[in-house]
């Protein structure tokens, strides 16, 4: 079953059928109600206005022989005294259920009731009394009781609405009189109502589904097409590929554009990696293979050991390496310390025994990691010193919510087409191609980065003094 639905087709389908069946049956059962209701209603109106004539004829002294609504052949009518007693019938009628009583067969009236008019007034006031209701002779009462029942006509049985109606006679005393309506139509429209349903229904219901089934299938057919070139991408491991973007402005075009975005800034991600794996192996190659080269020729001739070279290469290798672990953590997303730093503070810690450099401070605290920033700082200073021709200067302050520390040269300065240039990883310009004396172009890769890490920028711009100014800009700690 969880195969059977386990795709989104299937469920949007099975799901859009069960809603609109459980609509249908609500629906249904609201109509058949509704008419069932009415129809009853009609009927028991027809009912009502049966006993109603009859009664008005008793109203009017006619005699029970002479009653026009006893002739009929699909109408029962009953006329029932205050006794409870059947008095009048109508022809036909051979069984009935569902009034005031069950007898076909009219009951004559006691001797006492022909010998004695004034007891039968009394009666009829006692009756009065009972019913709740004082009626005046000849006056019907305004208020009408139904009921459910059957019929038996002529050897025909149906089910019929009845109305009860009570009448007050000058000679009789207090009648009721009960008359039907038959319910074949209800019953024949409502059977026809649930006979149309019961076939309607499953016809609408597999409609509703093949439709939904067409329409999820033709919606989702670009999904199928982007996860298809998605596993192809994964078997070939080719990043250039992208897949089909739909013409249309829905959701499913909007997922096809946002994953080839993602392909291609994977695609950036590991193009980056595997220069940086080939640059940061070049850069290994070298001073290892100088450092295996005096350490040969030491061990051939200890003599011709040149020792302040090898602690020389050793001491750049372990700086470089402690640079690639530095790259590595930020490639990975580490996430910087949140201690509060003072930048002027800093500064003046790393201006700190290096000759030709100056600090022009004011306080400014940021939040972040002080051995990350530490190393910006370095690394600036650092840069700054390789290029200047006699002194640094640094500067910190303050501008609206940003600390702003800058580190500035008297030296040549960058050229404008190289001031993004430099921030990428093992780039030297030409003038600071020698290992010796640019380093292995990671130190302002590292602070980009470390910037970044911390929310802030570092970009290049020209000094006032013509040389090189480095701005890392941070949000003043809150």
């Amino acid at each position: 079953m969880s195969r059977l639905f386990g795709s989104v087709r299937a469920r949007a389908t099975l799901g859009a059928t069960l809603v609109v069946a459980v609509a249908l049956v609500a629906a249904g059962t609201a109509v058949l109600l509704s008419l069932r209701s009415n129809l009853i209603g009609e009927a028991g109106t027809q009912a009502e206005r049966s006993a109603r004539a009859v009664a008005s004829e008793l109203a009017a002294r006619t005699p029970y022989d002479k009653l026009s609504g006893l002739d009929g052949d699909d109408s029962p009518v009953q006329i029932v005294d205050a006794d409870g007693r059947l008095v009048a019938v109508s022809e036909d009628l051979r069984r009935i259920t569902g009034t005031a009583t069950t007898d076909v067969t009219p009951q004559s009236p006691k001797p006492d009731d022909d010998d004695d008019s004034g007891d039968d007034s009394d009666d009829s006031d006692d009756s009065d009394d009972d019913s709740g209701e004082s009626l005046a002779p000849g006056e019907i009462s305004a208020e009408t009781t139904f009921s459910n029942g059957s019929a038996t006509i002529d050897g025909d049985t149906e089910d019929y609405r009845f109305a009860a109606v009570e009448v007050e006679t000058d000679d009789r005393g207090r009648l009721t009189v009960h008359a039907g309506a038959p319910l074949a139509a209800e019953h024949s429209a409502v059977r026809t109502a649930l006979t149309v349903m019961l076939i309607g229904f499953p016809l609408l219901l597999t409609v509703v589904g093949a439709v939904t089934w067409r329409v999820t299938g033709r919606a989702l057919r670009p999904v199928e097409g982007i996860r298809s070139e998605m596993a192809a991408i994964t078997a070939s491991e080719d990043l250039a590929r992208r897949v089909p973007e739909p013409a249309t402005h829905d959701e499913i075009a909007r997922l096809a554009r946002t994953t080839n975005e993602t392909l291609a800034a994977l695609e950036a991600s590991v193009e980056r990696q595997r220069r940086f794996v080939a640059d940061a192996s070049h850069e290994l190659r070298s001073p290892i293979a100088s450092l295996r080269t005096q350490l040969e020729v030491a061990a051939a001739h200890p003599e011709l050991l040149d020792l302040d070279g090898a602690v020389e290469d050793t001491v750049r290798l372990q700086h470089l390496a402690a640079d690639l672990l530095l790259l590595a953590r930020l490639d990975a997303g580490e996430r910087p310390a949140d201690a509060r730093v003072d930048l002027s503070a800093l500064a003046r810690e790393e201006a700190a025994g290096r000759t030709g450099v100056t600090v022009d401070a004011e306080p400014a605290e940021v939040t972040g990691s002080r051995g990350q920033l530490g190393r910006v700082l370095a690394n600036l200073l650092d840069n700054g010193r390789r290029h200047a021709r006699e002194r640094v200067t640094v500067t910190v302050r303050q501008e609206g919510d940003w600390a702003v520390l800058g580190v500035a040269d008297d030296g040549e300065g960058v050229a404008e087409a190289d001031r993004e240039r430099i921030f990428e990883r093992f780039v030297r310009l030409d003038a600071a191609r020698s290992r010796d004396d640019g380093g292995a172009g990671l130190g302002l890769a590292i602070a980009r980065d470390v910037a970044v890490r911390h929310g802030g920028t570092l970009t290049a711009s020209a000094a006032p003094t013509g040389g090189a100014l480095f701005e890392l800009r941070l949000p003043l700690a809150r």
